[in-house]
């Protein structure tokens, strides 16, 4: 195993790449084009989460550590602020929000302490949010933003009361759905189609299930199976676009069951 390495080290060792005499690629990197490579390494790490690979978790966790490295390495160049500045922030704002761990405040439960985070948060950046579902990032995913969006929408009352409310809201955006369908409007379909979505985001949210997660899940195990099928077709000389879906559906239960005996 190679000898242990600072915190310190590592930032020394970005600095260099990115000195004269350094590495072009890493010398010519802009916030904007890491970008890609933030989000990259961060779903990298969820896989290695997935995995329950602790090497490997332990790997994806570095690449993403560099991003923030590479960030506050750039930031420093141009006198904004250092990764010391970074680290400073954070541990300021991780006491300012703990007040009932690095204060005297008393909360009963998690649920409490989100909507005390929330307050001080308010607290902090004043009143220039112009919503209650200011804040939510442009960027994440359709169905992780749809879950942020209707969560935010819920601390100011605006939700169900009862979950099966929100199935009746999402059999309704079914109907209106197939309606839309029916009616062959391209138009009227992509919107029907996403009311839906969020429908159903919301009742994930609503049943604490994360409608991101739920799918990010529901492909992988799609890829196993779709997977298990092609393997079993070779292996019998069938090419795949010369399969009945007879063969394929009895493939795809094949694999189902496999994979409930965690057999694959």
């Amino acid at each position: 195993m190679n000898r242990p390495y600072t915190f310190e080290q590592l930032v020394n060792i970005m600095r260099k790449l990115r000195a004269p005499g350094g590495c072009p690629w890493d010398a010519e990197q802009t916030h904007d084009s890491l970008t890609r490579y933030l989000l990259e390494e961060t779903y990298e790490v969820i896989e290695a989460i997935d995995e329950k690979s602790p090497q490997h978790l332990k790997e994806e966790l570095g690449d993403l550590l560099l991003q923030p490295i590479f960030h506050a390495a750039i930031a420093e160049e141009s006198g904004e602020f250092t990764i010391d500045d970074v680290i400073s922030t954070l541990c300021d704002k991780l006491i300012r929000r703990h007040p009932h761990v690095f204060g005297d405040l008393e909360i009963r439960d998690s649920d409490a302490q989100i909507e005390n985070w929330e307050k001080i948060k308010k607290l902090e950046k004043g009143d220039e949010r112009p919503s209650a579902l200011s804040g939510v990032p442009d960027h994440l995913p359709a169905l992780m933003k749809a879950h942020k969006i209707s969560e935010k929408a819920s601390r100011v009352g605006f939700d169900w009361e009862h979950a099966d409310q929100v199935f009746a809201k999402v059999m309704e955006e079914l109907h209106e759905f197939e309606e839309a369908w029916a009616g062959g409007n391209q138009t009227r379909m992509e919107d029907e189609m996403g009311d839906l979505l969020f429908a159903i985001a919301n009742l994930g949210r609503f049943l604490n299930l994360n409608p991101e997660e739920a799918l990010r899940k529901t492909i992988g195990r799609f890829q196993k199976r779709f997977s298990y099928v092609e393997t079993e077709l070779l292996r019998q000389g069938v090419p795949m676009q010369n399969a009945s879906l007879e063969q394929m559906d009895l493939l795809w239960e094949e694999a189902k069951s496999a994979e409930r005996e965690s057999k694959f």
